[in-house]
């Protein structure tokens, strides 16, 4: 995470070992800059409240000093630590990588740091991860939670948390429309010729899933396509390898997962065993995470506006922070199909 200066506090110094510098104080600044130390104080803490020219030459300073703000120092008198954190369901999962980073970079512009945690896809681990954290941040993000709602509902009446792919009443919570995607995709594969479709699902306790696979249900019953739901181990390309065999057995002839992981795990093992991509089956993924493209023939997929649902969560998060009420229901992002070489005509 980038590290944003966060100006405000006096950084208490902390002992150190034989021969360690110790950290810059106030009062180092304030000699340097040669002013009193409550004019540093008020200069970092807000600034306006001292000239521009002092200002400028506190700020020299500080730098020069390599001053850092310690932000449990400032939420002594603040009860704030410019922090809010981002609890991820599996932070080697490339689907979390934009929802980070539209987090951290709509966070650091409103001079706050984001803290990440991963539950390894445990609502165990999550539960544990979001009560350690909310003893230090101001606010908490969940993306992809797995715990149940009730205990999400706990969290919020602690600290203000907003969730991003999990609609839940009281909370607020930014969600992708996935209607939208699924049901240009599966018109899409219809137009191929395709008639059965496979549906490879996520973790059984993942909110976002079961969402999926009711868009595919309504999607194929209105382009009167067979639909057939499958389950995968885990939702990674190991986890699509692993389901090619189900896959198979059910006589589809195209595949919606997931994620996209499991798409490229599970074209990577049908081309194994000599399918053919597209020509035999179709492969359309979900998310459109960075490397989609990267395999042969590139990746189909249903694109989620990943980086966006991480910037408006973490405003709706600051927003809450600044006294505003949440929104009345979920905020909603569109999803759209982007088709590439994986999806196509069905060759009999």
């Amino acid at each position: 995470m980038t590290d944003a200066m966060n100006a405000g506090a006096v950084a208490f110094p902390t002992k150190r070992g034989r021969g360690e510098k110790s950290s810059p104080t106030i009062y180092d600044i304030a000699k340097l800059a040669g002013v009193n130390p409550s004019t540093v104080s008020r200069a970092l803490s807000k600034p306006g409240r001292v000239s521009a020219k002092t200002q400028k030459i506190i700020e020299d300073a500080a730098e020069q000093l390599n001053y850092q703000v310690n932000p449990f120092a400032r939420a002594l008198p603040t009860g704030r630590t410019q922090t809010i954190g981002l609890i991820v369901a599996d932070i080697t999962n490339p689907t979390f990588f934009d929802i980070i980073r539209g987090a951290e970079t709509t966070g650091s512009a409103r001079d706050y740091t984001l803290v990440l945690a991963e539950s390894a896809e445990s609502p165990e681990t999550e539960l544990i991860a979001a009560r350690r954290m909310l003893g230090t941040v101001d606010g908490l993000i969940l993306a992809s939670p797995r715990m149940d709602d009730e205990k999400i509902r706990a969290l919020a009446s602690d600290k203000p948390v907003a969730v991003i792919n999990r609609e839940i009443e009281g909370v607020p919570c930014v969600v992708p429309d996935v209607n939208k995607g699924i049901s240009q995709a599966v018109r899409s594969l219809a137009a191929n010729g395709h008639q059965q479709l496979a549906y490879v699902a996520g973790p059984p306790q993942s909110w976002m899933s079961s969402r999926r696979w009711e868009g595919v249900q309504t999607a194929c019953d209105w382009y009167k396509v067979g639909a057939v739901r499958l389950e995968s181990s885990k939702p990674t390309v190991d986890g699509g390898r692993q389901v090619a065999r189900d896959v198979l057995a059910s006589g589809a002839t195209a595949v919606i997962t997931y994620n996209d992981l499991l798409a490229i795990g599970l074209m990577q093992e049908l081309q194994a065993a000599g399918m053919q991509v597209p020509d035999q089956i179709s492969i359309v993924g979900f998310d459109d995470i960075f490397g989609a493209d990267f395999t042969t023939p590139a990746l189909t997929t249903i694109r989620s506006p990943l980086g966006e649902c991480g910037s408006r969560a973490a405003a709706l998060l600051l927003d809450m922070l600044l006294g505003h009420d949440g929104p009345a229901g979920p905020v909603r992002v569109d999803t759209e199909l982007v088709v590439r070489g994986s999806s196509g005509r069905l060759i009999a």
